[in-house]
């Protein structure tokens, strides 16, 4: 799976509300994850920004959270997550900031990719009503199996019209069978 930015960030935690420095990942498959260390073994927490991000903020935008020591508040950006929760973060600069509010939104606009071992490539999978997409953890974090169920109505139209085109060729080659016996009397 492929790796789009990553980098030290510091992450407000949830409970006490105090800043701790963590290396984040944002995945290809919209996968934000956090790790203690830039090791990614000390998998600390996982978000998937196409299912659950609502919006991002950054700088001024961001109220009622103050930033570290010494940051200064254009560097604060903040994620909206579906079940009202929000992540709290902060960039060492304004320019890192503004590239991982770029990397996030969009990530979580565009759509989901499929890595194709054969062709050594990733091929666009657009999601919409006709894909059911199921996501399973793999073997270790930041790693998805993903599995793309096709609507199994998809092609009843092509499949019709090739079986009208047969039954009209069958029915124009026995008729001209049936007066045959008419000619030779």
């Amino acid at each position: 799976m492929a790796l789009l930015k990553s980098g030290w960030l510091w992450r407000q935690t949830t409970v006490l509300k105090r800043w701790k420095l963590n290396w984040c990942d944002i995945w290809i498959d919209g996968s934000f994850v956090f790790y203690k260390s830039d090791s990614r073994r000390d998998f600390m927490q996982r978000i998937s920004l196409k299912t659950t991000c609502v919006d991002v903020r950054s700088g001024f935008e961001c109220t009622g959270v103050s930033p570290p020591e010494s940051h200064p508040r254009d560097n604060l950006l903040v994620v909206l997550l579906a079940d009202g929760s929000t992540v709290n973060l902060c960039a060492n600069s304004e320019d890192e900031m503004i590239a991982w509010k770029l990397t996030i939104v969009d990530t979580k606009r565009n759509p989901l990719f499929t890595y194709d071992p054969y062709d050594d490539s990733y091929q666009a999978v657009p999601v919409n009503s006709h894909h059911t997409i199921y996501i399973t953890p793999g073997a270790g974090p930041g790693t998805h199996q993903v599995v793309v169920q096709r609507d199994p109505f998809d092609g009843v139209a092509e499949q019709l019209a090739l079986g009208l085109l047969a039954g009209m060729a069958a029915g124009a080659a026995m008729r001209s069978f049936l007066w045959m016996p008419f000619l030779f009397c």
